[in-house]
């Protein structure tokens, strides 16, 4: 007799009772959800409350100053980053080292230090250099925050986009390189024309998470005198000494990510619609 002969399928009955078996992981599970369920349901009774408070008709104005100046930074920053990553993308995919060791260190450095400390060196850390940087005429930039932060965030942005770029341009097959010298094309022509905006669809969703992760990180800039959306924050809890301040500051993070997600989303989709018929 063979093996499979003594295999006897558990019946449907049997099934149905398995998986309605309350296990201790099932319970803390829902136990769980059950907190967060009533949590978040008082944290929207609690705003709903105070949408037309004499704080939020105080500092309403305040907050969306704030919420503009935020968009700025990250996308003058993202634009900035972009320019900048293509060059040290290209020098990062050379295989000669004199172009791919600088641009690796430029990588390696940017990727790997926080970026709260690349902003207090860029800002702070200048002052020590005050005497060179006036021989220069370059003082005034340096001696300023606003231009100091979209110096960090760009110099960041760009290491990660380089990452993104040089990642999508060596996953599009050489195939592609070798038809288009097979048409007599030129590599700048090739590159620019045919493996770029391949490269470029691939990076898309890196590219949105990049986004996300700058309008997060650009909290950062409050702690330098910018008055963006966490600065404003924190001046009018500095003010009022209200908790809800904070609650409204991260409703206001978490809208302005959700829509840029579901938009990203869109975007991806109109640009990639032929690769799902």
């Amino acid at each position: 007799m063979k093996v499979a002969d003594h295999f006897i399928e558990p019946r449907p009955a049997v099934i149905t009772a398995a998986r309605h078996q309350w296990t201790g992981a099932r319970i803390t599970g829902n136990v769980l959800m059950a907190l967060w369920i009533i949590a978040g349901a008082s944290l929207l009774y609690y705003l709903g409350q105070n949408v037309f408070s004499p704080f939020t008709a105080k500092y309403w104005p305040k907050y969306v100053s704030g919420f503009q100046t935020t968009i700025t930074v990250v996308v003058i920053s993202i634009l900035i980053g972009a320019a900048v990553s293509l060059p040290i993308a290209m020098a990062r995919a050379s295989k000669y080292k004199i172009f791919s060791a600088p641009a690796y260190a430029y990588v390696y450095f940017f990727r790997g230090t926080p970026l709260l400390a690349q902003t207090f060196l860029i800002y702070y850390g200048s002052g020590t250099f005050r005497d060179a940087l006036s021989d220069i005429g370059v003082w005034w930039f340096f001696r300023d925050a606003w231009y100091c932060i979209v110096f960090a965030f760009s110099l960041n942005t760009s290491a990660y986009q380089a990452e993104i770029l040089r990642g999508a341009i060596q996953n599009v097959p050489k195939g592609q390189w070798e038809g288009g010298q097979a048409l007599g094309l030129s590599k700048p022509v090739i590159f620019l024309k045919i493996i770029l905006p391949q490269a470029l669809m691939v990076a898309l969703r890196p590219y949105g998470n990049e986004i996300i992760l700058m309008l997060k990180s650009s909290a950062i800039a409050s702690i330098v005198t910018i008055y963006d959306l966490m600065g404003e924050t924190r001046r009018a809890y500095s003010r009022s000494f209200d908790f809800q301040a904070y609650l409204w500051a991260a409703v206001f993070y978490l809208i302005v990510v959700e829509g840029l997600r579901r938009l990203w989303d869109r975007f991806e989709h109109r640009l990639t619609r032929h690769l799902t018929r």
